[in-house]
């Protein structure tokens, strides 16, 4: 009894150690942060809250009215890879706006990335959409119907959730986030839907995939859903890794593709 006793004392210990090493970890990350998002920013929209969205803005050369892309971020936050594929995208043609939408924070640690999608509450992600879409719809060199959401993981779940929200957008590109099945819901899509996938991927799964084609298909919703063999989770990563070709590059000329068509 003694000895179990030892082992559950020594097991406690050490799981209240971890635990204050990972909340001291992310408290001294977010210490260290607070410029990174700035550093990858070139504005912010302000709000009647006071609390203005820092967003990225890429444009493509020339006077428009150009389509638009919003193009949000995984769940580590704004980073340099969102901003180089804004930039490639708008090379295509679209004004593509990144925002912010942990409001000053991004990571690299994966404790508080965890935090961090975890804590910012949903409605406030969205009501930050809602000013972005505004913004664009104000933008002379922005043509107000033919405005797209994309994200990538935390940002592929909170781009299907903003398409729920908001009629007025024309499509909505899903890398690999967190979906909806139920045609009930998936009704109120105002536009086509593309999902880029990994077979090897758990987070959705092939098996959550399939239910969200069917429950997009039973929805009457115009789709285009692919599971690239071979790849997991975040596989679309920079535009390095896209220019290599593979699965990154494949997935990523989908997606140019499917904007040609559907706000081309």
């Amino acid at each position: 009894m003694q000895i179990v006793k030892r082992i559950l004392i020594s097991l406690s210990i050490v799981v209240a150690a971890l635990v204050l090493f990972l909340a001291g970890s992310v408290a001294v990350d977010a210490l260290f942060g607070g410029d990174r998002v700035a550093a990858l920013t070139n504005m912010a929209i302000p709000n009647a809250a006071g609390q203005p969205v820092a967003v990225y803005v890429a444009k493509p050369v020339g006077e428009g009215p150009f389509p638009a892309v919003i193009m949000l971020h995984e769940f580590w936050g704004l980073k340099p890879e969102i901003t180089e594929k804004a930039d490639a995208l708008a090379t295509e043609g679209y004004i593509v706006v990144a925002p912010d939408m942990y409001r000053g924070q991004t990571t690299t640690w994966l404790p508080r990335a965890i935090y961090l999608a975890f804590t910012v509450p949903e409605s406030q992600v969205l009501d930050d959409l809602d000013l972005v879409f505004d913004w664009l719809e104000e933008q002379p060199d922005v043509d107000a119907d033919r405005i797209v959401v994309m994200g990538f993981c935390y940002g592929g779940g909170k781009a299907l959730q903003y398409s729920l929200r908001n009629a007025d957008l024309a499509g909505t590109g899903v890398f690999y986030g967190a979906l909806e099945s139920d045609p009930a819901v998936l009704r109120q899509l105002p536009g086509p839907v593309l999902g880029v996938f990994g077979a090897e991927d758990r987070a959705p799964s092939p098996a959550q995939v399939e239910q969200f084609s069917a429950g997009l298909e039973a929805a009457g919703i115009e789709h285009e859903i692919t599971i690239y063999e071979g790849v997991g989770h975040a596989f679309v990563t920079d535009m390095a890794a896209i220019r290599r070709g593979g699965a990154p590059g494949a997935a990523w000329s989908q997606f140019v593709n499917w904007l040609g068509r559907v706000i081309g």
